[in-house]
């Protein structure tokens, strides 16, 4: 394992991936070759991770709100992660990362769907970095349908309403068994959080560079730890 002097890792890291069709234009190239280098570099980014120790990697692949940007674009977006399985799926589990996938996985092509059920089944006994992507996902969607189930489970006697506290409600979330984040990182210089995992960013340092996301490299990956080992982190976890 890959050690980096005085560092103190998190736990667990989320990145919203942006910048990427701003990569592309700046080269006068399409947004498609924005996503196919934003996709390599998310390659060496978990390779990188699973090295130093990290134990939990979230990023945001594709959201509820994607499906609005121009079809060809979308039909790209739903192919990349196909082909970065079948691609990869090997080399996670050499590599000991598990991988999981968390949204609304109902709405994606069936190929996809099945690709990663075969994916997370062929990694689920992995123990090092657990790689989760998030996929048609929306937190607002996550946390309302959360509470849907939440009043079922009341409403048939399963749970004593009067005794639901905090880490109860993670069990009916997305990111079930998967610890709150510690650091969010978000690239291109956005300085918002986009309807991206709310409810476990609570107490999360947040981290907002300029860098797009195909350029965010090793070294800048770092340095986002660094800032975080500076952070008076004074709240600890709340759930799992």
């Amino acid at each position: 394992m890959k050690k980096i002097k005085n560092l103190n890792l998190p736990e667990h890291i989320a990145i919203i991936m942006d910048g990427n069709g701003r990569w592309a234009k700046r080269r006068a190239l399409p947004r498609s070759a924005g996503h196919k280098e934003g996709s390599r570099r998310l390659v060496n980014l978990t390779l990188f991770s699973n090295e130093i120790g990290l134990k939990y990697l979230t990023v945001y692949a594709f959201s509820t709100e994607n499906w609005a940007r121009p079809k060809d674009e979308v039909d790209y977006l739903m192919r990349l992660p196909l082909e970065f399985l079948n691609e990869y799926k090997d080399r996670l589990y050499n590599e000991n990362i598990r991988l999981q996938v968390i949204g609304d996985k109902s709405k994606l092509p069936q190929e996809l769907q099945e690709k990663i059920l075969e994916v997370e089944d062929k990694t689920s006994d992995r123990t090092g970095l657990t790689f989760v992507i998030a996929l048609n996902y929306g937190s607002k969607i996550e946390i309302l349908e959360a509470a849907k189930q939440l009043s079922k489970d009341v409403l048939a006697n399963k749970v004593d309403i009067e005794t639901v506290e905090l880490a109860d409600f993670d069990q009916y979330l997305f990111t079930k068994g998967i610890p709150a984040v510690d650091l969010l990182i978000r690239t291109s210089n956005e300085l918002r959080i986009s309807n991206f995992l709310l409810w476990q960013i609570a107490y999360s340092e947040l981290y907002f560079t300029k860098v797009l996301w195909p350029d965010f490299n090793e070294k800048q990956f770092v340095k986002a730890i660094k800032a975080y080992n500076k952070r008076n982190r004074r709240f600890g976890k709340v759930g799992v």
